[in-house]
């Protein structure tokens, strides 16, 4: 097991599934493996759906940057902002409001980190389906570990993290 040093060790070896590529589309199309397109045939639990809308849904990250991190999805396989119809546009915006309002309920969030990464160049990691993060903070919510180790600690389950937003989803 190596020699002994000083660090102590937090393993999260469900990060090495995302590293590998797990769940990532082997091709751009809707038809290459999209978990955006195949989420909503799945029920909410399995799924992880906290909302369902017309034109979009939110859905738990699988891979959360902190606990409650949300991500707003169109129903339709499309890749670029500017693609999304004016319902869709709106639908989503509206959804981004609700989860918003409904992290505060259920976990008294302080702020949020919102946005989209248009494109494999910026960051995002299913550049083919469109998707809106919103990530709740908290005050103090930042440590040495993401900076120095790489790493997030998660004080509760997805399926936890799931029900309960979904029980304080604004009406």
């Amino acid at each position: 097991m190596g020699t002994p040093d000083a660090f102590q060790r937090l393993w999260t070896p469900h990060r090495m599934a995302y590293i590998q590529g797990e769940n990532k589309p082997s091709g751009p199309g809707a038809d290459d493996g999209c978990p955006f397109c195949s989420i909503p045939a799945k029920s909410d639990e399995d799924g992880l759906i906290v909302q369902r809308g017309e034109h979009v849904y939110a859905v738990l990250n699988l891979y959360p940057y902190n606990g409650g991190h949300l991500m707003v999805v169109p129903y339709r396989h499309v890749a670029d902002y500017t693609d999304l119809t004016d319902k869709e546009t709106v639908e989503l915006a509206e959804l981004t409001k609700q989860a918003m309002r409904a992290l505060r309920s259920a976990s008294g969030a302080h702020g949020f980190n919102l946005g989209m990464n248009q494109g494999a160049v910026a960051g995002a990691g299913i550049a083919a389906h469109l998707h809106q993060h919103v990530v709740p903070r908290w005050g103090g919510d930042t440590n040495f570990l993401p900076v120095i180790g790489h790493t997030k600690v998660l004080p509760q389950l997805l399926a936890d993290t799931r029900k309960m937003l979904a029980e304080a989803w604004p009406a």
